[in-house]
């Protein structure tokens, strides 16, 4: 892919010309495009992120969107995969408050693998066909469009072969005491 494909919004190869992507070039627009994301998500959202900054799901817009999300009704499921959970549980993101108060729709995981464990791409997956992508989750750089399952398909398919060799993230379990 371009740089310009990247960074100016156009539309990715396999891209319906009708749902342009979302900018995402650079921190803010990266922000935005996930909020924009998790609003338009209706159920269900896949989260792939290496490690959980404070600004990342963390804002209280996007709590708000993924509260909206877990409380929507039948068939509600927030699906999360991350390597780093005890660094998220010791810097108290706000993600783990909400998987252990939601516990039955936050899923979180932790692969186990090392081939998983060396991804350093992060990415956001909409039940309507949404996406943002970014090649290394350390840069506030990517590409995402509202509604594009051809390019989704993928990162999809990667994100279920990954949470099947993961083990759930059991730092995050709620403690019954």
């Amino acid at each position: 892919m371009s740089e310009r494909e990247v960074h100016d919004g156009a539309p990715n190869a396999g891209e319906d010309p009708a749902t342009p992507g979302l900018p995402a070039g650079d921190r803010s627009e990266v922000a935005a495009a996930r909020l924009r994301l998790l609003t338009e998500a209706r159920r269900r959202i896949a989260i792939y992120q290496p490690s959980l900054p404070a600004d990342v799901y963390g804002g209280i817009a996007e709590q708000a969107e993924l509260r909206r999300l877990a409380t929507s009704g039948r068939g509600a499921e927030i699906r999360l995969i991350v390597h780093a959970a005890d660094d998220a549980l010791r810097d108290q993101h706000r993600l783990v408050a909400l998987a252990q108060r939601l516990s039955s729709v936050v899923l979180v995981r932790t692969p186990l693998e090392e081939v998983d464990l060396a991804y350093a791409s992060s990415y956001l997956l909409t039940d309507q066909g949404g996406y943002l992508f970014q090649p290394d989750a350390r840069r506030a750089d990517g590409r995402a469009a509202l509604a594009d399952r051809a390019a989704q398909a993928p990162l999809m398919q990667h994100f279920n072969e990954v949470w099947e060799r993961s083990a759930r993230a059991s730092t995050w379990l709620p403690l019954d005491l």
